[in-house]
């Protein structure tokens, strides 16, 4: 394939994350085990309800206790539950670079449409470190690669400058989720980025804001028990009636809040479990939310009129 042909592949595909698309959870059972059920009552209810992609196996899926063959077999649900309905991003990232190039070697390129990459966690690389960790997947992935920039998590924060070098400089790197809380870095990404690189909100929060400077849309976790509503409130955005889509962003407020008070996913498997999608039940070291926490979100959903 010649490289002018791969390159509008490739924008295209950073045309398809335009809008909302959600973090899937992983559910589990009480037993521990991977609750298939009510996934797939979850990925229907994302698809009846305007999710316009889902990203599967992201941080928020509790990947990092998964096993490889509870992630393969995870992976291969989906994909036949969704059956190209919409787009489907896969979580791919980790904190030694030869090891994240060998799994995104063995990636069939025809299951998903995109990869997350995340940058690498706890050993803080340089910016040069994170420039040469991208470079070495880039040269090697046949998929289209977002950029995952979340420095309360992972320890270190990817500048502007580096965003931009690895945009400008590799065609199949299409876009950022950016959750650096940072509007200024967010901004300054969004002015000079390449045509054809887009930038999506990470972080429920503020993607309202961030859509008026020119972000495309977010990778919600708050998508997971609202996709109609939160969906809406990004096409609104999108479309230019921040009226309408702040109106929603404002009735959401103490719920961002609340996402993360005791870690994520947390937050939104304790809405979820209200509302009887799945068990309140994560995998150690993380916990369900306090009660306090849950009864503060508790009367947040019975003011939204949610049945719990």
């Amino acid at each position: 394939m010649k490289p002018k042909i791969k390159i509008e592949l490739f924008r295209m595909t950073a045309n398809k994350l335009t809008g909302m698309g959600v973090a899937l959870i992983t559910p589990f059972k009480s037993d521990d085990t991977v609750d298939f059920d009510a996934l797939g009552n979850l990925i229907d209810y994302q698809l009846k309800n305007g999710t316009d992609y889902l990203v599967v196996l992201g941080t928020t899926a509790e990947t990092p206790t998964l096993s490889d063959e509870e992630k393969n077999e995870i992976l291969r649900f989906v994909v036949k539950r969704v059956q190209g309905r919409v787009p489907l991003v896969l979580g791919a990232g980790g904190n030694d670079t030869k090891a994240v190039v060998e799994q995104i070697k063995n990636i069939d390129p025809r299951t998903v449409d995109a990869l997350l990459c995340v940058t690498p966690y706890y050993n803080k690389p340089s910016q040069e470190g994170l420039y040469q960790h991208y470079r070495a997947i880039a040269q090697v992935s046949k998929l289209p690669i977002v950029l995952y920039n979340v420095p309360g998590r992972t320890g270190v924060n990817m500048t502007a400058e580096t965003t931009l070098r690895l945009a400008c400089e590799f065609s199949n790197i299409v876009g950022i989720k950016e959750a650096s809380g940072n509007m200024s870095q967010m901004d300054e990404i969004i002015t000079n980025k390449p045509d054809g690189f887009v930038v999506i909100s990470g972080d429920d929060g503020v993607t309202y804001p961030l859509i008026t400077l020119g972000a495309v849309g977010v990778i919600s976790v708050i998508g997971n028990a609202f996709p109609r509503e939160f969906s809406r409130m990004v096409r609104l955005a999108l479309e230019g009636d921040y009226k309408s889509a702040r109106n929603i962003h404002t009735q959401f407020n103490r719920l961002f809040d609340l996402l993360f008070v005791d870690g994520n996913p947390a937050g939104v498997k304790s809405m979820l479990s209200m509302m009887g999608f799945i068990e309140n039940k994560l995998r150690l070291p993380l916990v369900p939310t306090s009660f306090t926490t849950f009864e503060k979100i508790k009367n947040v959903l019975d003011k939204l009129e949610v049945k719990c």
